[in-house]
This record gives structure tokens, C-alpha cells and sequence, in this order.
């Protein structure tokens, strides 16, 4: 007698539709009917996100493991008004080594169809066409392994399942000497070296920033030390010198620093295990046995080198003397929030510079140039938050970014940030206050070193780097301001419920050993909007109460919940947290909704 399939909830999946059409399927577009008896794992992403790039290095393992069962299909959702272009949206799926299809939805519109509000989130759809799980953040791959083991002998037994070739077709690769540089550094030498991020390679140019004098890494995504040719990175991006004159990389796939000697290209490991940092997890101690979490950026300051851990919204250092890491600041909240380096709350610290009293930084999903002062307190000199960014220049009260991964120290004392999705190089001046623009037509800038009087630009998406002599004027520019696209969801003013839904993976339940298993904390932006229902809590449901004065606004929700294998015979069972971040605009109106569910892992029943 064979056992009956598992009584799952399951919905009709909604079309796939996006105006910027299909890429990597070779020009063909799909609809659910052609993946029909296929399981289809449907992305939804942005490029911006880094969490979002943590999914897409999860889900290469069951794209392998289940190749003949599985369809991964990237649906691109952006967030910022740069990635709604579609060749910047071509340009990531290259970038980032994305090796499935990618559904192009810049009006967001399969988005709302199947009414996600978060960055990155995961549905999955059965071979007969009905959605049977979604999950949003990162960290549910193994429960959607799960989940697909038990929908193959399901759909095996029932005749539904079909098995073959998927419909990603690789695109041709492009013959340039450099493929979507990170970050470049001046030798002592006078040579640059940069992190040729796409192909796992730091590249060593010649003084004239185009000739190539020597490749380090075998270009393959890798963790591995030892001589040039056989040293393997994964995306590396910053790059920093130190004392000695060798160089510190932030190799940020591997979630790892490594270190390159310039005179024998040997590469070894500083910090670092290779494993990605989850709450719950030592953030400080000898560095090689502590594990981080997307380093993007490093800098020499005080005496340590300081790391942009954009995976985690932090903080941290190296300290080369007795070889340790720490958390330096922020709270791994997503925010930004000014204050005590402990207290203080960052979005994916992204570029870094020093300077003897200030460590500056480029927050990229809040659009802004920060800094860190010798007291240890962040402040912020231009951008607002998450949700607000442009192009404008003036008063740094009220100029806006847009994504900026790159910030320079000038010799005036000034800074210059690369503005990367705004296409510019822009600057800031301390002692006046003001933002101005130095230069425009540049493509995704996301480092730049000064030379001499130069200042070197990294073009991303040109592949390239550009010498550009340091302008005296500004050059003017239309100004621009945007928000995110996303709809406001219409809520009622006074009680509102707010549920996140969370079911435990297949074979495991909550883990409750070391005290509560789930943690719920919620703001809003303005604060003025939540009367009551603010802070930290341990339950996954409560009641906000709304201001009905404050018409809209934001919602940020953080939810964590952790879950082991729920077999007591197990003495060291595998656990998971699962963790998300939600910004959810709301509009205040009497025929609002009283609820609002957010899917963690699950679906709302």
C-alpha cells in the first residue's frame, strides 16, 4: 500500500508577464503553459539587493542537484529607477552569474500578481501549475529541497512530472580584458591593481590603466589559497594596501578577506571560513574561525582595517596585529539610524575611505555618504533612508544619491562618491555643505583611486577604467527625485493585525532549546505613525495601533524564527534561521484592510 501524497495548501499560479521580456532563453518567451510537468522556482529579485545575491549563490546547488526536475526563473522586480533599464538588468544577469532564466518585470507586475512584498522571495509552483510554498529572505534553499524531493515522487508517481533539458540558454561571452571591475587600488609600483569581479580574478593593469601586466586567481568561482595560477576567489570587490605594502582583499562570495603579495602573487586567507555569518553566530574572536558576510569594501583606519559587511548592515575590523574580528558598528537592522557606533543601523555599507579623523562610507540602499567619527558616533551627510533617492545637487540636506558603492578621499578634504546608478561621480565638501556633481556619462562607477592628479574611476559596466584630471567647476545637472516603486498597501488607521507567517521546513520544527525560537521587531518611518506596537518582541503576530493623523508612510518589519531537525535521536540536529527585513508602504484609509501578513516561509492560509 503506498503512502498518499501530503495535504498541502495550493493556489493557481498567476501568468508570468513582464514588459522587458525574457533573457537568457536564447530570445524565446515563456508562459506557465511551457513549463508545465516542470518544478518551477520562481526568484523574485533586484539587483541592488544583496540578500538577494546570497539567494541566487543558494539556489546554484539544487539548480545542479535537480536539473532535469527543476526551473529556476529569476523574476527581475527592481526597486531602484536605474534597474527598471533593461540593459542594466542584462548587465547583472552577466555580472552576477546568473544561470537561469530571468523574467525582466519592470512595472513590477508578476510582482504584484503574486503579491510579494519583499526582496528576495522564493515561490514555488508544482508541476501542474499552483503555487504550493513562498518564502521571503534568505536562508529557505534546504526547505526548498526538501519540498521539491517530496514534489518529485509525488508528481513522478501521478504521471505529472517531466523531466529533460531546461530553457536557459547561456548568452556568448564578451572579449574584454576586464569583466565588471569591483574596486582597483595604486600599487607602490605605480601599476593598479583591480578586482575583476565576474571572472574571480584580481587583475594588475600597467600605469596606464589598460595595459595587462599579470592576472591573480584561475578564474574560477573558488576558495582557494596559494600561487597566482592557482589561488581561486568568488566576486572579489575591495582592495585595500597595507604596511607591508601587500594587499587585503575583500573577497565577498567567499565571505572572506584574503591577502595578496604583490611581489610573489601568492594569495592566503586573513579572515574568514567561507561560511556566511547568521544571527546567532560569534561576531568577534580569531579571525580565521569567525565566519562574515558579504565583505564589499576595506580600509585602513586606526590601525585596523575596517570592513564594509554589506551582508549583515555592519561594521567590522580586521586587526592585523593579533590577527582578530570584531563588530565595530551597527545592529544588522537595515536602516539608517545615526548615533553610537553599537546603536547605530546601516544598508549595505558598500564603499569606504579614510581619512585621518573620519572613516567615510557609501551607504548604498539608503543612498548615502556616512561617516564614522574617532569617538565612535555615525552621522550622515546626505540621504534620508530607504526609500528615497535622485539625482540633486546643493545643500546636502536635501541632495539625494542613487545606490552609490563607492567613496574617495580627496586631498582638499572633500570626498568624491561614485554615484553608481546614477551614471556619476559626485562630490562632497565638508566645509561648505554642498553636493556637486564632477562628472557624468560614466557607466555604474563602483570604485575610484586617486593618481597624482588624477582620479581613476572604476566603469563597472563599461569594464574599463577612466582617467578623469580632477574638474574645478561642477558640472550641472537636471535635478531628479524618486521613491521606490512599489504600491502603498491601504490599511486602516487605529488596529491593525500584523502576522508573520512562518511554518517550519518538512522534518523540522522550532527551536526552543535555548529559549524563544522566533523574535518580531517593528518601526516606522515616520515614527509618528505607530501609536503603539513599536519594539522587539518574541511572538510572530501583533496589533499596531495607527496614528489616523499620519495619512502614510512606512512600515519596516524584521522577523527571525530558528528551526532544527525535529528527531530526538539526532544528538546534534542540522538548524536554520530563517530571517527577513520587510519596508511596506502603507497608506492610511477607512476601507484599508485590518491585517497585514507577511510571509516568512509558508503560505497564508
Amino acid at each position: 500500500m503506498t503512502a498518499s501524497a501530503p495535504r498541502r495548501v495550493r493556489v493557481r499560479a498567476p501568468e508570468l508577464v513582464g514588459r522587458g521580456g525574457w533573457l537568457n532563453t536564447g530570445g524565446r518567451r515563456y508562459g506557465l503553459a511551457d513549463l508545465r510537468g516542470r518544478i518551477l522556482v520562481l526568484d523574485f529579485w533586484t539587483f541592488c539587493c544583496v540578500n538577494c545575491l546570497h539567494v541566487l549563490d543558494e539556489l546554484r546547488e539544487l539548480e545542479e542537484k535537480h536539473r532535469d526536475t527543476v526551473v529556476v526563473i529569476g523574476v527581475h522586480s527592481p526597486k531602484f529607477v536605474h534597474e527598471a533599464e533593461h540593459g542594466a538588468v542584462a548587465d547583472a544577469v552577466e555580472r552576477y552569474g546568473v544561470e537561469h532564466p530571468v523574467l525582466d518585470d519592470p512595472e513590477l507586475a508578476t510582482w504584484k500578481q503574486y503579491a510579494v512584498r519583499a526582496w528576495p522571495t522564493l515561490v514555488v509552483v508544482d508541476p501542474e501549475g499552483y503555487v504550493v510554498a513562498q518564502h521571503a529572505g534568505e536562508g529557505h534553499v534546504h526547505a526548498i529541497e526538501r519540498l521539491v524531493t517530496e514534489l518529485e515522487a509525488e508528481h513522478a508517481a501521478k504521471g505529472t512530472l517531466r523531466r529533460g533539458d531546461g530553457p536557459y540558454v547561456a548568452p556568448e561571452p564578451e572579449p574584454t580584458n576586464l569583466r565588471f571591475p569591483g574596486k582597483a587600488v595604486l600599487l607602490p609600483s605605480g601599476n593598479l591593481l583591480v578586482s575583476d569581479t565576474t571572472r574571480h580574478q584580481l587583475v594588475e593593469l600597467a600605469a596606464d590603466g589598460e595595459s595587462v601586466v599579470r592576472r591573480i586567481g584561475s578564474g574560477a568561482r573558488g576558495f582557494a589559497d596559494g600561487p597566482a595560477g592557482t589561488a581561486a576567489f568568488n566576486e572579489p570587490q575591495g582592495l585595500a594596501l597595507l604596511d607591508d605594502s601587500s594587499v587585503v582583499v575583500a573577497d565577498t562570495v567567499n565571505h572572506a578577506l584574503r591577502r595578496l603579495d604583490p611581489e610573489s602573487g601568492r594569495v592566503t586567507t586573513l579572515a574568514g571560513t567561507g561560511r556566511q555569518w547568521m544571527r546567532g553566530a560569534p561576531d568577534a574572536g580569531p579571525a580565521r574561525e569567525v565566519d562574515l558576510s558579504s565583505p564589499w569594501d576595506v580600509a585602513r583606519w586606526q590601525g585596523k582595517v575596517w570592513i564594509a559587511m554589506a551582508g549583515i548592515h555592519q561594521l567590522w575590523t580586521y586587526d592585523p596585529a593579533d590577527r582578530t574580528v570584531s563588530v565595530a558598528a551597527g545592529t544588522t537592522d537595515e536602516g539608517l539610524v545615526d548615533g553610537p557606533a553599537a546603536e547605530a543601523w546601516f544598508a549595505q555599507p558598500s564603499g569606504l575611505a579614510a581619512t585621518a579623523d573620519r572613516l567615510w562610507l557609501a551607504d548604498s540602499e539608503t543612498s548615502a555618504l556616512r561617516w564614522v567619527d574617532r569617538d565612535g558616533v555615525v552621522r550622515t551627510a546626505v540621504g534620508t533612508g530607504l526609500f528615497d533617492f535622485g539625482h540633486r545637487d546643493g545643500a546636502a540636506g536635501q541632495a539625494l544619491l542613487q545606490h552609490p558603492l563607492g567613496v574617495t578621499a580627496l586631498p582638499d578634504g572633500s570626498v568624491a562618491v561614485c554615484d553608481t546608478y546614477n551614471h556619476a561621480l559626485r562630490r562632497y565638501d565638508p566645509a561648505t555643505g554642498e553636493v556637486t556633481t564632477l562628472a557624468t556619462d560614466l557607466r555604474e562607477p563602483s570604485g575610484a583611486v586617486l593618481v597624482g592628479e588624477d582620479i581613476v574611476v572604476v566603469e563597472s559596466a563599461r569594464h574599463r577604467l577612466t582617467r578623469l584630471r580632477l574638474p574645478e567647476e561642477a558640472v550641472e545637472v537636471d535635478a531628479v527625485a524618486h521613491r521606490t516603486r512599489r504600491a502603498a498597501t491601504d490599511v486602516v488607521p487605529g488596529g491593525l493585525r500584523l502576522d508573520v507567517i512562518f511554518r517550519a521546513p518538512a522534518g523540522q520544527k522550532l527551536d526552543t532549546r535555548y529559549g524563544p525560537a522566533t523574535r518580531l521587531l517593528v518601526s516606522a518611518t515616520p515614527p509618528e505613525l505607530l501609536l503603539a506596537g513599536e519594539g522587539a518582541g518574541t511572538g510572530l503576530s501583533r496589533t499596531l495601533e495607527l496614528n489616523p493623523a499620519v495619512a502614510e508612510g512606512v512600515l519596516h518589519v524584521s522577523a527571525t524564527a530558528a528551526s532544527c531537525d525535529d528527531d530526538p535521536s539526532v544528538e546534534y540536529p542540522a538548524c536554520r534561521v530563517h530571517q527577513q527585513d520587510w519596508g511596506v508602504p502603507v497608506t492610511l484609509t477607512e476601507s484599508g484592510a485590518d491585517r497585514l501578513p507577511l510571509v516568512l516561509a509558508g503560505l497564508d492560509a
